[in-house]
């Protein structure tokens, strides 16, 4: 077997025994496993040489980008897994078409990067930015602190390229807004984490840099009185909120405990904590004044003092330098890492209505007590466009325990209008909630797909679907 796929993709690129450490386990620690060997393919056509083999040979084949999943998707024990670390080219990036031409191996920071040196972006972005690859944020359909003002990962693509579980290359590298030629396939593979096929390459939708960014600590009384401040804000700027996010007070506190040289956000502690950024691109809103400061600044300044006023806020710190940017963005970003300090813990990603995350949160409040007495929740949200992280902190790792609290979750997000799963992806971890709650048909709809384009079932196998 060794030699068979160092001959499709040279020596040295395919990885055994303790060599396999770095592949061998998720992010959180929650899933470790020892994989048959890790293979590194260098282009489009050693990925497709691979899966051919891996199809003719009924090897399972689990495809790994930067395995910074929270749900258990690189699991892969006994499986062929598929590193795409090495395809880390951009290999177009064109601003004056807005599009990047990248392969599923970049790292989102260094797209950033790029993308910055053009006075561009690519707005995608989140906590594991600096490991993240491309490729696993298509395959999950990654959300981020800007879905706001730019949607989610597949509003960011235009085309795709892909190698189907029989090894063939789907190329469907559009760079075209408008293309109504069939069934729109990259929105079949996008999410559906690697269980349809690998996708290799991206064209992506690049933006215009904002010339000037507006960025605040609030704290509002209520989450009611926060979604206000939003509102007021997206019309002062004409929709130009990038990022509208939840902070309890618990989640100041502990970062306060691990990072002791942070500053606190405001001088008395909060209940509500808000990370507001709004980015200007139009001139007329970046230009510095006579008194020091752009327009974009003086919109939100001039809507935080209203809401002063009118008894809606209890305080505001402003951003006046990046650095003080940096840190405000810092302490949200630092949510992954504040969950894990205790252990055992349960992770929750679901999304509700903007004006229903309060109702969720405060029946949580109330249902958690009565499954596990000691367990305590600790929770972020994107509060602009309704996704809320629940993670609790259990007192015990006791497997029924931990499946009443998240069908407790699944309750209350669904008898909102919500999702189970708004952004980290089922992978292994949210199989459950599937079998539960996935409307029949749609689960029924989704397994013929994946029967006819893998009837062997040899894409990441064990994932996605029940």
């Amino acid at each position: 077997m060794l030699e068979q796929l160092e001959a499709l993709v040279g020596k040295g690129n395919v990885v055994r025994g303790s060599d396999m450490a770095r592949w061998s386990s998720d992010w959180t620690g929650a899933y470790a496993f020892t994989p048959l060997a890790v293979v590194r393919p260098g282009t489009t056509e050693e990925v497709s040489a691979v899966v051919k083999w891996a199809n003719e040979t009924g090897t399972p084949i689990v495809p790994v980008s930067g395995n910074t999943g929270l749900a258990g998707g690189t699991r892969a024990e006994g499986a062929l897994m598929l590193s795409l670390d090495r395809m880390n080219k951009i290999r177009e990036m064109r601003p004056e078409a807005r599009v990047a031409i990248v392969e599923a191996g970049v790292i989102l920071s260094n797209l950033h990067a790029v993308a910055d040196a053009e006075e561009m972006i690519f707005p995608l972005t989140f906590g594991a930015k600096g490991s993240a690859m491309i490729g696993g944020c298509l395959s999950t359909n990654a959300g981020g602190s800007n879905v706001l003002r730019y949607g989610n990962t597949r509003d960011l693509v235009l085309g795709i390229e892909a190698v189907l579980p029989n090894g063939e290359v789907m190329n469907i590298m559009s760079e075209l807004h408008k293309d109504n030629s069939g069934y729109n396939l990259k929105h079949l593979l996008i999410g559906a984490e690697g269980t349809l096929g690998i996708i290799t390459a991206a064209v992506l939708k690049i933006h215009p840099k904002p010339g000037a960014y507006a960025t605040a600590m609030v704290a509002p009384p209520s989450l009611d009185a926060a979604l206000v401040l939003l509102n007021r804000l997206q019309q002062a700027t004409g929709g130009a909120v990038e990022a509208f996010e939840y902070m309890p007070r618990k989640h100041i506190e502990v970062h306060k405990q691990i990072n002791p040289a942070a500053r606190k956000p405001f001088e008395a502690p909060q209940d509500i904590n808000i990370l507001v950024e709004v980015g200007a691109t139009a001139p007329r809103d970046c230009q510095v004044g006579d008194d020091g400061q752009t327009p974009i600044s003086a919109y939100l300044e001039d809507t935080l003092m209203a809401m002063f006023e009118e008894g809606m806020l209890l305080d505001a710190v402003v951003a006046t330098s990046e650095a003080q940017r940096q840190e405000m963005w810092e302490r949200r970003e630092a949510a992954a890492e504040i969950s894990m300090t205790h252990k055992p813990f349960l992770a929750n990603d679901i999304a509700v209505p903007l004006d229903k995350v309060a109702t969720f949160l405060t029946a949580m409040e109330a249902r958690l007590p009565a499954i596990d007495p000691k367990a305590e929740a600790i929770s972020v949200a994107h509060l602009g466009d309704g996704n809320v992280h629940y993670t609790v902190w259990l007192s015990s790792d006791d497997a029924a325990q931990r499946d009443q609290i998240m069908e407790a979750v699944e309750d209350e997000a669904l008898a909102l209008g919500g999702s189970f799963s708004a952004e980290h992806g089922i992978g292994v971890s949210k199989l459950p909630s599937m079998r539960r709650r996935k409307d029949p048909v749609a689960l029924a709809a989704m397994q013929a797909v994946k029967a006819a384009l893998d009837p062997k079932g040899i894409m990441n196998s064990g994932k996605l679907l029940p």
